[in-house]
C-alpha cells in the first residue's frame, strides 16, 4: 500500500534529545516508515502505512511522550503563545517561592534555630515541587527512559529523587541531613524550571517577532457566478470558476486570463524581476501581484495541483532531507549523563565491595551517602540556561541590527557555513525596475526628456511607468498637465502633455504609430545588458529613450566582499537567463553563478553542495526560494519578502540590508563562543564536585552552593560586557562622505567607482546614484581622508566636482 504523510506541529521540544525521543518513539511503531523532526520549526513529518497505523494513533503516541500536537496549518496566535508562556511563568513563580522558603528554613537550621517539624516541612516542600510544578519533567524523563534515552530531564529527576531518597534516610539516620537532601530536590527542580522558562521565552519571542513580519495570503477569492460576484474562502474555489483580480491585489489562484489586460509581478514566485504583461490566454500564478488592470481569471488548478501547494510539498521534502544538527549541549550530555550514573554506581561499589576487600568491612552508610552525593552534585543546574542566556545576549545584539535569529541551531550552524547561496532578484538586486540611463535625442536634455516621460506616466499603474515618475521626482522635476491618457496593454501609453501629443512605450509601439526613431541599435545594445528600454516621442518625432533595470542593492558588493573575508564562498542562483545573471554577478564580484534554475530545482542545488560536505547558507525572499531556505543548513530570509520564505528560514533580516546577513554570521560566531564558555563554566563546578562526592564526605549543601555559584557565573559571563561601560575609543566609528561626481551617467559608472574604492582599507561601503550624480562613501573615522577617495575616483576616469 502507498505510504501517506502526516505533518504536525509539536510543542514542548527543548533540545535535540527531544528529537531523538520522538524519532525513536514513533519510528519503532508498526507501520511507520520514516520520521523526520525539525527542532527549529517544531514540526514532524511522518511517513506511514494507513493500513497498519492510524494518524490518531501517531498523535496519541506523541502526546503520551509528553508533547503537545496541533495542525501545522493553524498557526498559534499571540494569545495562545502568551498563555503557554504564562503557564511556564506560573510554574517558575511557585518553584522559585518554594526555593526561597526552603533556603530560609535551611539557613535557620544552619545557625542553630532548629525546629522539630523542619525536616517534615522540607520533605513536604520537596514532594509538592517534584510532583507539582515539575511533574511534567518527570513525565518526559520517564518517556525518555522507556526508550533508553538519557537527557537532561533524566539527569534532573535522578538528582531530585536522589535528594528525596537521601532525605527519607535522614529522617531515620542523623548522618544524612534530611533537610539538606530535601532542599536539593527543591532547588534542582526550581533551577530546571527556570532553564525551561528561559528557553521557551527565547522561542516565543522569536516566533512572535517573525509573525509581525508576515503578510497573510488572501483568505478569500472574488468569484463571478450567476451574473454576480461573491467572496468565498479559497478552499471553496473550484476548477473552472471565474475569479476577478483588481489592481494592487494578490492573485489568489492559478489560472488563465479570459478578460482584461494588466502587468503582473511574478518576481516573488518565479524570480523574474520585471512584471509580465498579461492578456487573454496568458497564465497567472497564485501568489503573484496584479499591478495595473483588472483581470478575469478562469481557475485551472486547485488544491494540491496549485503552485503554492507544490511549493509546500517541496518544503516538506526539504525539511525531511535537511541535515540534522546536534547541539553542543546535547553532545556533552550524551557523555555526561551516563558518566554521572556510572560514577555513582562505582562509588557505591567501592565503599561496599571495595571496602570489604581492602579494609575487611563494607561502609554502607558512606556508600549510600557517596552515591547520593554524586547524583546530587552531578546535576549542572546552569546547563539549562547556558544556551538560552547566550541566545538572549546574541539575539538582542542581532535585533538591534535588524536581525531575527529563530533558534539555537541557527547560531551553531551558521558559524560553520562555508558556502552562501544567494538568490538574485530581491536579494542581490532590489527586485523592482529603476531608471539607470536617460539618453535624449537632438534638441532635448536629460531633464526635459525625463520630465516629459514622467508627465505622460504620472497616472499609470505600470511598474515601469511608476519607476520613471519616481526618477523624475528624485531629481525634483515638475510634472506637466496631463490629458487624454490611454494605456495600451503590453506596448505603452498615449497622452497629451501640456496640450502636445506624447507616446511612451516600446520601440515596436512607436514604429507602429508611424514614428521614425533611428534608435534600433542603441536599444538592442541596452537590451543585451538585460535592460528594458522605453522610448519617448512628442510632436511626431523621437525625443530619446530611458533604460530601466533591476538594479543591484548598494550594499551587495560590500556584503559579498565581507563574506569572502570571513572565508565563505558566495554563489548566485537565479531563474533568470545566463546573460542577465552574469551581468549582475560581475557587478557584485561573484564568480560562481547558477542560472536558469527552476523554483523546484533550487533545493536540489543546495543538496548537491551539502553532499560535497559543505555547510550551506541560503539567502532569499520569494516563494520559489522557500524549499531551498528550508533545505539549507541555515536559511536566511529577507524580511521584505513573502511569508512562506520567512516561515521557512532560520534567520530573518528585517528590511533589505544584505550586509545584515554577514553581521548575523559574526553574531552567531560570537554567540556560539559565549555558549561554549557558559557550558564550560556550568560543568566546571560538577567536574570538581563529582569526584569529591565519591569520597562520601560531601554534604548536599555543597551541591546547592555549586548550583548557586554556577548559575551566577553563567549569568555574569553572559551579560558582563553590558554591565561595564566600554572605554571611549574602543569602538570603530564610521563616517559618511558625500561627493558630487558630475560625470557619472549610469550604474556602470557607479560600479567602476565602487570597485576601485573598496580596495582602500579605510572604505567600508560605497553607494551611488547616477540621477543625483552623487557618491556616498562610508569610511572608518580617522583612518583616511577625502583626498585619498578623490584620487581613487580620478583613477577610473571621473572627477569630483563642487558640492
Amino acid at each position: 500500500m502507498a505510504l501517506e504523510k502526516l505533518q504536525v506541529k509539536i510543542g514542548g521540544m527543548a533540545c535535540s534529545f527531544c528529537v531523538e525521543t520522538i524519532t525513536k518513539g514513533i519510528g519503532r511503531m508498526d507501520g511507520v516508515s520514516e520520521v523526520n523532526v525539525s527542532l527549529a520549526h517544531e514540526e514532524a513529518l511522518i511517513a506511514y502505512d494507513p493500513g497498519r497505523v492510524a494518524p490518531t494513533t501517531l498523535t496519541d503516541t506523541l502526546r503520551s511522550l509528553g508533547y503537545t500536537v496541533r495542525d501545522p496549518k493553524k498557526t498559534q496566535t499571540f494569545e495562545e503563545e502568551e498563555a503557554e508562556l504564562q503557564r511556564e511563568r506560573d510554574r517558575l513563580v511557585i518553584a522559585g517561592a518554594a526555593a526561597w522558603i526552603g533556603f530560609i528554613v535551611m539557613l535557620l537550621m544552619w545557625i542553630g534555630r532548629h525546629h522539630p517539624l523542619a525536616h517534615w516541612f522540607m520533605a513536604a516542600l520537596a514532594l509538592i515541587i517534584v510532583f507539582g510544578p515539575a511533574f511534567y519533567i518527570l513525565r518526559m524523563a520517564w518517556a525518555s527512559l522507556r526508550r533508553r534515552i538519557l537527557n537532561q530531564h533524566v539527569l534532573m529527576e535522578v538528582s531530585a529523587f536522589g535528594g528525596l531518597v537521601g532525605g527519607v534516610i535522614g529522617l531515620f539516620n542523623p548522618i544524612f541531613k534530611s533537610y539538606e537532601f530535601f532542599g536539593v530536590s527543591v532547588f534542582v527542580a526550581a533551577y530546571h524550571i527556570l532553564g525551561g522558562y528561559t528557553s521557551r521565552l527565547v522561542r516565543t519571542r522569536a516566533s512572535q517577532a517573525v509573525k509581525k513580519l508576515l503578510s497573510l495570503r488572501p483568505p478569500t477569492a472574488r468569484v463571478v457566478r450567476d451574473g454576480g460576484e461573491a467572496e468565498i474562502p479559497i478552499a471553496e474555489v473550484r476548477r473552472g470558476d471565474l475569479v476577478r483580480v483588481r489592481p494592487g491585489e494578490q492573485v489568489p489562484v492559478d489560472g488563465v486570463v479570459v478578460e482584461g489586460a494588466s502587468a503582473v509581478n511574478e518576481s516573488l514566485v518565479t524570480g523574474e524581476p520585471l512584471p509580465r504583461e498579461k492578456v487573454p490566454g496568458h497564465e497567472v500564478i497564485g501568489g503573484s501581484v496584479n499591478h495595473s488592470g483588472t483581470l478575469l481569471v478562469r481557475v485551472t488548478r486547485v488544491g494540491e495541483e496549485s503552485f503554492l501547494e507544490q511549493v509546500a510539498r517541496h518544503i516538506q521534502e526539504a525539511r525531511a532531507l535537511k541535515p540534522g544538527i546536534l547541539l553542543l549541549l546535547d553532545r556533552i550530555l550524551k557523555v555526561f549523563v551516563p558518566s554521572v550514573l556510572t560514577v555513582a554506581a562505582l562509588a557505591f561499589v567501592f565503599w561496599t565491595l571495595g571496602a570489604q576487600l581492602i579494609w575487611g568491612a563494607a561502609d554502607w552508610e558512606r556508600a549510600v551517602l557517596a552515591a547520593l552525593a554524586v547524583l546530587v552534585m552531578g546535576y549542572p543546574c546552569a546547563l539549562g540556561m547556558a544556551t538560552p542566556l547566550a541566545m538572549i545576549r546574541g539575539g538582542g545584539e542581532a535585533a538591534r541590527q535588524g536581525i531575527l535569529m529563530r533558534s539555537a541551531a541557527s547560531f551553531q550552524a551558521y558559524k560553520d557555513v562555508s558556502v552562501v547561496v544567494m538568490d538574485k532578484t530581491g536579494t542581490i538586486t532590489h527586485g523592482e525596475p529603476r531608471v539607470v540611463e536617460v539618453v535624449p535625442a537632438h534638441g532635448f536634455t536629460v531633464e526635459t526628456l525625463l520630465a516629459l516621460a514622467a508627465s505622460a506616466e504620472q497616472v499609470s499603474e505600470h511598474p515601469l511607468g511608476e519607476a520613471i515618475v519616481k526618477a523624475a521626482q528624485a531629481r525634483g522635476l515638475g510634472l506637466e498637465r496631463l490629458e487624454d491618457f490611454e494605456a495600451v496593454a503590453g506596448k505603452g501609453v498615449r497622452a497629451r502633455v501640456a496640450g502636445t501629443p506624447v507616446l511612451v512605450g516600446t520601440l515596436r509601439f512607436l514604429e507602429e504609430s508611424g514614428i521614425e526613431t533611428g534608435l534600433s541599435k542603441p536599444v538592442v545594445t541596452r537590451e543585451a545588458r538585460a535592460q528594458t528600454v522605453i522610448l519617448v516621442a512628442t510632436g511626431g518625432r523621437a525625443a530619446g529613450f530611458i533604460a530601466l533595470a533591476d538594479t543591484v542593492k548598494p550594499d551587495a558588493a560590500d556584503a559579498i566582499a565581507r563574506f569572502r573575508a570571513a572565508g565563505i564562498e558566495p554563489v548566485m542562483i537565479t531563474g533568470d537567463n545566463e546573460r542577465t545573471a552574469r551581468a549582475v554577478a560581475e557587478q557584485v564580484g561573484i564568480t560562481e553563478v547558477l542560472a536558469q534554475v527552476l523554483p523546484q530545482e533550487k533545493a536540489e542545488r543546495v543538496r548537491e553542495l551539502q553532499r560535497q560536505g559543505k555547510r550551506v547558507a541560503m539567502v532569499g525572499d520569494g516563494i520559489n526560494d522557500a524549499p531551498a531556505l528550508m533545505q539549507a543548513d541555515v536559511g536566511i530570509a529577507i524580511g521584505a519578502g513573502t511569508d512562506i520564505a520567512i516561515e521557512s528560514a532560520d534567520v530573518v533580516l528585517v528590511g533589505e540590508r544584505l550586509t545584515a546577513a554577514v553581521d548575523a554570521y559574526h553574531i552567531a560566531h560570537r554567540t556560539y563562543g559565549k555558549t561554549v564558555q557558559n557550558l564550560m563554566l556550568a560543568f566546571s563546578f560538577n567536574g570538581l564536585g563529582v569526584p569529591l562526592a565519591t569520597t562520601g564526605l560531601v554534604m548536599p549543601v555543597w551541591a546547592m552552593i555549586a548550583m548557586a555559584a554556577s548559575v551566577t557565573t553563567v549569568l555574569l559571563n553572559s551579560f558582563w560586557g553590558r554591565l561595564i561601560p566600554q572605554r571611549k575609543g574602543s569602538e570603530v566609528k564610521l563616517e559618511q562622505l558625500t561627493l558630487s561626481v558630475p560625470s557619472i551617467h549610469c550604474m556602470g559608472c557607479v560600479t567602476k567607482i565602487r570597485e576601485e574604492l573598496v580596495k582602500l582599507p579605510v572604505v567600508v561601503a560605497v553607494d551611488g546614484d547616477p540621477h543625483s550624480k552623487r557618491v556616498v562613501v562610508t569610511m572608518r573615522n580617522g583612518d583616511g581622508g577625502r583626498a585619498t577617495v578623490e584620487e581613487a575616483i580620478t583613477r577610473v576616469g571621473h572627477v569630483v566636482g563642487e558640492q
